[in-house]
């Protein structure tokens, strides 16, 4: 297990930006969905929960967890809802990336997901026909995210040939429309807000992409605030610096030179005063010098 989780790591490491987004998104539905699945089977139910943590059409209930805005784009209802998010995000950011920088994509992911939730909110508050609604939907998933990262990469090549499994070869310019024009057409749908979002997410890409090839790079600001963010969860206490003394050796040397000369001129002294006096003029310690001299 440790194994397992040790490669995880080292492959997020390593990947490209859309893969540790797919990733993060990857584990946080794992980790929603156990949690769910284990209240289940004590029969306890976490209803109303995870609604912290999506984007609610209420702008009283916005306000009270503005986080929302940018937790739903992580969070998905089902298995195949965030299976197709995921492949479109794996599909179009390796394409993305041919064109752009992976801030760039880090930054429209949170752009579009933004303007998505932002539109989404707007419209539920805006048009009668979702007046009746608005206390009580949510929106959640990387959908506007996703199409912002498309609508970006069509702007910036809309002749880019995409190959599909049914419908064969199609450039990208059309495959955005078809996706913007079927979310107009369905509006009204039951998946409203997922289809509003998805109008936001686009236009944000256009936006960016425009923006961009005029010299203004709207995700900017973004990417300073998650470098900010990335830096402070992955902060780690700085090694004490080694303490370096400089002139140490020398002055030891210095030392050692100065008590070498002060013995041999003591033993000169004394050599000479025996030449002079004899060995019984010498002082006992003189005597005991000279005898420690007598033995290096």
């Amino acid at each position: 297990m440790a194994t397992i989780i040790t490669d995880l790591k080292e492959n997020f490491r390593r990947g490209n930006i859309y893969i540790q987004l797919i990733y993060i998104n990857v584990a946080v539905f794992i980790l929603t969905t156990l949690t769910e699945v284990m209240f289940q089977l004590f029969n306890r139910s976490i209803v109303g929960v995870f609604e912290w943590l999506e984007l609610p059409a209420s702008i009283l209930r916005f306000i009270l967890q503005p986080w929302s805005l940018l937790t739903y784009m992580f969070m998905h209802a089902g298995f195949m809802h965030i299976l197709f998010n995921m492949l479109w995000l794996y599909w179009f950011g390796a394409l993305f990336l041919s064109f752009f920088s992976a801030k760039h994509l880090r930054g429209v992911y949170i752009l579009g997901g933004i303007c998505g939730g932002l539109l989404y909110i707007a419209a539920y508050n805006i048009f009668p026909y979702f007046r009746p609604m608005t206390d009580y939907s949510f929106m959640l998933g990387a959908s506007a995210s996703v199409l912002a990262i498309v609508a970006a990469t069509a702007y910036r090549e809309p002749n880019y040939p995409i190959r599909l499994l049914l419908f064969g070869t199609m450039r990208l310019k059309y495959l955005a429309l078809i996706v913007i024009g079927t979310d107009l057409l369905f509006i009204t749908s039951s998946n409203a807000g997922g289809h509003i979002a998805h109008l936001g997410g686009a236009l944000a890409g256009f936006w960016f992409a425009a923006s961009l090839s005029k010299g203004s790079d709207l995700t900017s600001w973004i990417n300073k605030c998650l470098d900010v963010l990335v830096s402070i969860v992955s902060f780690k206490p700085r090694k004490p610096k080694m303490k370096v003394h400089y002139g140490t050796s020398k002055q030891k040397d210095y030392d050692y030179n100065a008590r070498k000369k002060a013995q041999s001129d003591e033993i000169d002294r004394i050599l000479d005063k025996l030449k002079k006096s004899g060995y019984e003029s010498l002082t006992t310690e003189e005597k005991k010098s000279l005898f420690d001299a007598s033995k290096r």
